[in-house]
């Protein structure tokens, strides 16, 4: 099956109501090692962009729509979580171009595109306790599953579960950007926060998917 302009409204309502419901344990984990508003933030944030999003016209493509992600998300989230974010998934809608529809290598063009928009907003790597750690396991697992010839549904979920691994895997790191790199060794033991919530959101995305696919 293909996913189109419905399925990114779907993902984008998901992704509010995973934030919202994961505010308090997303801000706790940026207590432990930055500024403790990560979950906050970001949860405001998908408030305003499934408010703007509800205003779009019924055939908005789904660049239109993850465009409109972007520049909420870069003008209502403070910190570096909006900047980040919001290039991502800039970078996503670009790479998504006038297609009304994805298939398996437009889901992995649209994973890579947002990966790379994080890499050159924040200059990060693998490695770094960041929320790269979860992208690029996420962005690997998709091209791995697209591939192997998965419809766009499963290399959806191959990248859902690779960037959890991910994000977990972010809590031995000693963290070399961002607040966290101040604490030093301090930082082991914590998962990074900005992994753990571009984990809900690439998860939300297979959600919803899983779900077209149930319908379809």
């Amino acid at each position: 099956m293909t996913l189109d302009s419905t399925w990114v409204r779907a993902w984008i309502e998901r992704t509010a109501e995973v934030l919202t419901t994961e505010r308090h344990t997303l801000s706790e984990l940026d207590r432990q090692i930055g500024d403790g508003d990560h979950g906050e933030n970001l949860a405001r944030g998908f408030a305003a962009v499934r408010e703007r999003i509800g205003q779009t016209p019924d055939d908005a493509t789904p660049a239109t729509l993850v465009k409109l992600v972007a520049t909420t998300l870069i003008s209502t989230v403070g910190g570096a979580a909006g900047p980040l974010l919001g290039t991502a998934y800039l970078k996503g809608a670009a790479a998504l171009g006038d297609a009304s529809e994805l298939d398996a290598r437009a889901v992995v063009a649209l994973l890579t595109a947002a990966r790379d928009g994080v890499v050159l907003r924040g200059k990060a790597e693998t490695g770094d306790k960041t929320m790269v750690d979860a992208w690029t396991p996420a962005v690997d697992a998709a091209a791995a599953a697209a591939g192997s010839g998965a419809p766009p549904a499963d290399v959806l979920r191959a990248a859902a579960d690779a960037a959890a691994e991910g994000a977990a895997a972010t809590e031995p790191l000693v963290a070399r950007k961002g607040r966290a790199s101040y604490l030093g060794d301090r930082a082991i033991g914590h998962r990074d926060p900005g992994a753990q919530s571009s984990s809900l959101i690439i998860t939300a995305a297979a959600d919803t998917a899983a779900g077209s696919n149930k319908e379809s």
